[in-house]
């Protein structure tokens, strides 16, 4: 069997660099008003509830493994303060 080879054309042709650097715009062409995110938490909330609601339940993790949850609860908080602490906590 032969393995076809696929030319990269477009964005995948492009350099990681490039496609940050492209991402990023993207990003940047939102302003700040229009991130319905940033600015509503409650909103974002919801919409990761609704996420959650569409995933099998036998699938869902967190929902099997309490401490599984609770791990990656306090992974989460210690990234989010920085320091050395959340990289020794994260390599686990």
């Amino acid at each position: 069997m032969e393995e076809e080879k696929k030319s990269l054309r477009g964005f995948a042709a492009m350099s990681p660099e490039r496609q940050k650097e492209i991402a990023r715009k993207g990003g940047e062409s939102v302003p700040n008003e229009k991130r319905s995110f940033s600015q509503n938490p409650s909103l974002a909330a919801d919409a990761g509830r609704k996420g959650g609601q569409n995933v099998n339940p036998s699938k869902r993790s967190f929902s099997q493994n309490h401490e599984l949850a609770s791990a990656a609860g306090r992974k989460g908080g210690h990234a989010s303060h920085g320091g050395k602490k959340a990289a020794t906590v994260l390599a686990k």
